[in-house]
């Protein structure tokens, strides 16, 4: 297979994993295709065929993109709900910022890696806003960021507490007190 072919193939959202691979196994060294093969994966577990991101075979292709040098591609593995645990964090120490926000954002992540990014740069922390997996106690303090938006995810969050929820009513930012009350069934 020749450029060409491989990237009219990755294309494809149907193409099968095993020839994904083969495509990553033989252009490797091509940061273009390599981030198409990212891309295409991205797009089988999001939205195609959400069962296919539990194969094996695509595990496998999830820890080979992790180790690669193209930053997007390593930005996919980070924020792929089938990236397994070891991968993200590996990932949460990726020397690119962008990459740790999203292994923040990942709900797969668990509580004891998403602390750990709490002590990262500002971009990082944010990404924790939204996750599922955030410690409460670290929610309590995203609840009074001074950035609109960190607190409008937290207000959105499914796992923040109400007694949370409740001092966040009275935000100066009137998305983030209506997101409270709504969240706390005080409002539609």
């Amino acid at each position: 297979m020749n450029y060409e072919e491989a990237v009219e193939a990755l294309s494809q959202s149907e193409l099968p994993i095993h020839a994904v691979r083969e495509i990553f196994d033989a252009f490797k060294d091509n940061n273009e295709i390599v981030g198409m093969v990212a891309m295409n994966i991205s797009r089988k577990c999001s939205v195609y065929d959400k069962e296919q991101g539990k194969s094996d075979e695509m595990v496998a292709l999830l820890r080979d993109l992790s180790s690669v040098s193209d930053m997007g591609s390593r930005w996919a593995v980070a924020k792929n709900h089938f990236t397994p645990v070891d991968i993200l964090e590996k990932l949460a120490h990726d020397d690119i910022n962008l990459v740790r926000a999203l292994v923040a954002t990942n709900p797969n992540t668990p509580s004891s890696i998403l602390s750990k990014l709490f002590s990262d740069e500002k971009i990082v922390r944010d990404g924790l806003s939204g996750n599922p997996n955030t410690p409460i106690k670290l929610l309590q303090v995203l609840a009074n960021d001074s950035d609109k938006m960190v607190r409008l995810r937290v207000a959105e969050n499914p796992s923040t507490p109400k007694e949370v929820l409740s001092s966040m009513i009275d935000d100066e930012d009137t998305n983030v007190s209506k997101a409270a009350e709504i969240k706390l069934g005080m409002r539609q």
